[in-house]
């Protein structure tokens, strides 16, 4: 997730090349960790994963008994997790569309989901309008971000000076830039955490992981990634 984003410029094979490495690895079990934690039981939840790439986070949903549906704006995308689903023997629905226009009726999941999905829409106020809508009253968004103030985020900074059309199209954003654009939509935010506080290299990956989690559940300034809990309101 935060070594490539989901982004489509980005194919199938990039996924994967960040997972064979054993930083990509390593951040990637942290983030799912962290958004699985945040999700709590979702047996029998109907769960929509916005932005799903491959699909690996949805198998993890399915998995624990969630009746989960990806969506993602790159047909490559959903064919490698159409395929990956098929070699593991769990089937989720996957369909083409995009953040900013979801092709489903008002109040059709209890809980929605983005991860790196809101640095790469043009639009981050409509996605998350059309992610609130989605929901019923009652319903939680969960949103995990490329965190602004990290050395990841200065690294890809200037990938994007350098060249980079993905990394200069992206937009980073803090804790509190999430928090507004959940309330914009009529959200209620419960819990914000961070996750990969080791800068991009390896070893100390490897050395820092330990606590990681620690240092989540205290701050999100340092972060490279961040996670936010929203609630729809019950109707009155």
């Amino acid at each position: 997730m935060i070594g490539t984003g989901k982004t489509t410029s980005i194919g199938p094979q990039a996924y994967a090349g960040w997972r064979a490495t054993s930083l990509g690895a390593l951040t990637e079990t942290l983030e799912q960790r962290l958004m699985l934690d945040l999700l709590g039981d979702l047996a029998g939840a109907r769960v929509l994963d916005i932005g799903c790439g491959d699909g690996a986070l949805v198998r993890a949903l399915a998995a624990r008994g969630a009746m989960a549906v990806g969506v993602d704006p790159d047909p490559a995308m959903l064919a490698a997790a159409r395929q990956r689903d098929a070699e593991a023997n769990i089937f989720a629905n996957f369909l083409e569309a995009r953040a900013e226009s979801l092709p489903f009726p008002d109040a059709s999941f209890d809980v929605a989901i983005a991860v790196t999905v809101l640095c790469f829409v043009p639009d981050a106020k409509a996605a998350v309008r059309e992610m609130a809508r989605v929901l019923r009253p009652g319903g939680r968004l969960v949103l995990g971000e490329l965190g602004r103030w990290s050395l990841w985020a200065l690294k890809r900074r200037l990938r994007g000076w350098l060249g980079s059309a993905t990394w200069k199209a992206a937009q980073f954003r803090d804790a509190g830039e999430l928090r507004k654009l959940a309330e914009a939509a009529g959200l209620t935010v419960t819990a914000t955490r961070g996750a990969i506080f080791y800068p991009p290299a390896g070893w100390l990956a490897r050395a820092l992981a330990p606590i990681d989690p620690w240092l989540g559940r205290r701050a999100t300034v340092g972060a490279a990634f961040i996670a936010l809990v929203a609630t729809r309101p019950k109707d009155r």
